[in-house]
């Protein structure tokens, strides 16, 4: 049986990942305004993305016998008023659901939980490139953000970004 803690904090992640999806498209909302279709692709399945990591954790407490309460999704804070402002909070999100993702980690190795343990070891994985990611387009930006050609060559790479669904089997 899995353990009490280790459930509510995978029932408490699923609704941080649904959050996550809801300010990813927010994020992608935002470059839509500004014209730039291909920042907004890419948010728009890094909000897919998000979606997909929340069904993975409802499947895995189903298949263990957990109740799953889902709880009220908040509205994104954020106030976007440069270019950078999304790249910066996303990349700040990331870090942020990467130390929940450890704190459920460590979690389900104090309780023994090596099904668990299993489980996240694809999460902790995803973090460190999700984490990659979205520093490696601050970089980027960095570079390229201010020459008004540079930009659109980027907004053309990030609109090629297509979906894919996560590999993880449970």
């Amino acid at each position: 049986m899995m353990n009490e803690k280790v459930s509510a904090l995978l029932n408490d992640q699923i609704n941080k990942e649904l959050y996550s999806a809801y300010l990813y498209l927010d994020m992608a909302n935002f470059y839509a305004g500004q014209g730039l279709d291909g920042f907004a692709n890419w948010y728009e399945i890094q909000a897919r993305e998000e979606q997909d990591h929340a069904m993975l954790m409802y499947k895995y407490l189903h298949n263990n016998d957990q109740a799953v309460t889902l709880e009220a999704i908040a509205k994104p804070d954020k106030v976007y008023k440069t270019l950078m402002d999304p790249l910066k909070a996303a990349h700040a999100h990331e870090q942020y659901v990467t130390g929940l993702i450890n704190a459920i980690y460590d979690a389900a190795q104090e309780a023994r939980d090596h099904r668990t343990v299993q489980f996240l070891d694809w999460f902790i994985k995803e973090q460190g490139e999700e984490e990659a990611n979205s520093s490696g387009l601050i970089r980027k930006m960095e570079l390229f953000g201010d020459d008004a050609k540079a930009l659109y060559m980027l907004n053309s790479e990030l609109a090629g970004r297509v979906y894919s669904a996560p590999s993880l089997k449970l």
